[in-house]
């Protein structure tokens, strides 16, 4: 892409079809110095019917790069414990700004990240929910939070970003059980970074049961790596040389490596070129940007032993010397309340090397690439053996063409990561399909000198198949503009639906919103 830098509480199943009779006025010929709110079609976090108390960790206007601090304290009111907690974030930003990437740890341990909207003149407001119930561990006793959001106030970047963040606590009742979660949850301690790798150490309990470690990364910080999707080898010419666009998330225990992930191509609110993309609605998982996980349990029999154990997390496919990725992991542990010591070992072990072709010539980058992963391990607790079988399964193919000096841009590129676990007689399936399709197209303007149209035309879709559900959310939609002129004369015009749809346990959901130069057309429930 040539120019980097401009970058459940379900509804009832009786809203069939139901238009808002609020988006009935017609929308503007193309962006004003407005746009509506931006939201997305996901449902809200369900949530029981029971007394809940509210925790404030995060009030401040974030104008420069000082991480904001408090000290969270567990609610009196609602004391534990929770049968669920829920993260709400409210935000708000008026002027010029860009998008800003942002998270919160809490205790050490990261809980969320997210992106921001880029505002409209007249100021937009955004919420985000996220259901946090499994730090529920964490949440017991009094911790530091920090929230670190970057931003740059001055004449020109006007945004200040006031952003808010509650803890939600519901409490149980006869009918609703406390969650189940883990019973520790840990950051590693002693972090380093070595180039695209962050290394660290955990001491794990004398009586762990299972082992789940998550990561939340990005690629991220303006650079390449933020497209690394469409990066491409130097000598094809293409303005991001990067090397092959294959990137993949590991995970090592000791030196042993001990699990392997596909990051998600997230695109922010500035993204492929586009601002316009992405008012109001942005791309799918943007403004909650889930952590990769891992089950670690066929190697918790060996981490018992009350010792500090290593555990590495590196970027496959960065170049070296390169950095623009951020990782944080945790790790969440079980325990037997009956036993204080526990012992096991790995019984199989296949870690296969990554498999990957690049046909590259001028103007495009071909890629397929796949790797799988097989581990077995067991651990003795008091409810007996218990045998762990995890398999793991990536696949990624990419088709990347693009014209001299970039003025026509395309990616067609699909990424799929299965899991399948199998523990004390119990399998667990979870299937990750996404992918992106789209053309950037950046030509000399007829008639404004010096200016060029940029239209980008994208469809984003995302899958998640697990045991038991499926959730699918798409994004589909056509922007342009005027680049290199001044903001009042861009006449951007765009177009976005976005689509949510869920079957689980929570029934069916299935949410439309349509979106016109910025003003939301359409509000359609489905199911």
């Amino acid at each position: 892409m040539r120019i980097r830098s401009v970058a459940l509480l379900s509804l009832s199943a009786l809203l069939l079809a139901q238009l808002t009779p609020a988006l009935a006025a017609p929308p503007p010929s193309e962006f004003g110095t407005d746009y509506d709110d931006p939201r997305t079609p996901a449902p809200a976090v369900a949530v029981p019917d029971t007394k809940h108390c509210q925790v404030e960790i995060v009030r401040h206007g974030f104008r420069n790069f000082d991480p904001y601090q408090s000290t969270y304290t567990p609610p009196t009111a609602c004391q534990g414990p929770w049968s669920k907690v829920v993260l709400r974030m409210h935000g708000a930003v008026k002027g010029v700004q860009y998008d800003r990437l942002g998270h919160i740890t809490i205790g050490g341990v990261g809980v969320f990240r997210t992106s921001t909207p880029e505002p409209s003149a007249d100021g937009i407001a955004w919420d985000v929910e996220k259901d946090v119930t499994s730090y529920a561990p964490l949440l017991t006793k009094p911790q530091p939070v920090v929230m670190e959001l970057g931003n740059v106030v001055n004449e020109t970047y006007t945004g200040v970003l006031d952003i808010t963040v509650t803890l939600d606590f519901y409490t149980t009742s006869r009918r609703v059980p406390a969650a189940k979660t883990a019973n520790v949850v840990l950051p590693l301690q002693d972090q380093r970074r070595e180039e695209s790798d962050l290394i660290g150490t955990a001491t794990l309990p004398r009586n762990t049961t299972r082992l789940v470690g998550e990561v939340y990364v990005t690629g991220s910080g303006g650079g390449c790596e933020e497209f690394w999707d469409t990066s491409a080898p130097a000598e094809t010419g293409y303005s991001c040389p990067d090397g092959s666009p294959y990137r993949e998330v590991d995970v090592s225990i000791d030196g042993k490596p001990a699990g392997i992930a596909l990051p998600y191509p997230y695109i922010y609110t500035g993204g492929w070129s586009n601002p316009y993309s992405w008012r109001p609605s942005p791309a799918p998982r943007a403004f909650d940007i889930k952590p990769l996980a891992y089950d670690l349990t066929p190697f918790a029999g060996l981490l018992t032993d009350g010792k500090p154990h290593e555990f590495r997390v590196h970027v496959n496919g960065v170049p070296a010397g390169q950095s623009g990725w951020f990782t944080v992991p945790n790790l969440h542990v079980w325990t037997d309340a009956h036993r204080s010591q526990t012992r096991g070992a790995l019984t199989s072990y296949a870690v296969a090397p990554l498999t990957k072709t690049d046909q590259v010539s001028t103007g495009s980058v071909s890629t397929k690439a796949s790797r799988t992963l097989k581990i077995s391990g067991y651990v003795d607790t008091s409810a007996g053996r218990i045998r762990t079988t995890v398999q793991r399964t990536l696949r990624n193919t990419s088709e990347h063409t693009w014209t001299e000096g970039e003025t026509k841009d395309s990616l067609d590129a699909n990424w799929r990561d299965t899991s399948i676990v199998t523990s004390g007689g119990k399998v667990e399936l979870t299937d990750l399909d996404y992918g992106k399709k789209g053309l950037l197209t950046f030509l000399p303007n007829a008639t404004v000198p010096g200016g060029y149209d940029v239209v980008t035309d994208l469809k984003i879709h995302d899958t998640i198949r697990t045991t038991h559900g499926l959730t699918k959310e798409t994004y589909d939609g056509r922007a342009s503009w005027i680049y290199n002129v001044p903001r009042d004369q861009r006449h951007a015009t765009g177009t976005q639906t976005v689509r949510f749809q869920s079957l689980g346990a929570n029934g069916c959901y299935d949410h439309t919103l349509q979106a016109v130069n910025g003003i939301y057309t359409k509000d359609l429930h489905r199911c």
